[in-house]
């Protein structure tokens, strides 16, 4: 059977580890998302050069 202290330890570790593992998850997220972001306007200023350089001629 367990102690006190060793039940509180054990909930301390759970705790933690999963505290880092939504750090690592939200960290993931936000880059994904920065990714796309700066994806999407990439090919926007491309499109929008394209365009401009066909009304050109």
């Amino acid at each position: 059977m367990p102690t006190a202290k060793q039940l509180a330890d054990i909930g301390y570790k759970t705790f933690s580890t999963s505290m880092m593992l939504l750090t690592v998850y939200g960290g993931y997220l936000c880059s994904v998302r920065a990714y796309h972001y700066f994806q999407r306007r990439s090919s926007r200023r491309q499109a929008a050069e394209e365009q401009k350089t066909s009304g050109a001629l």
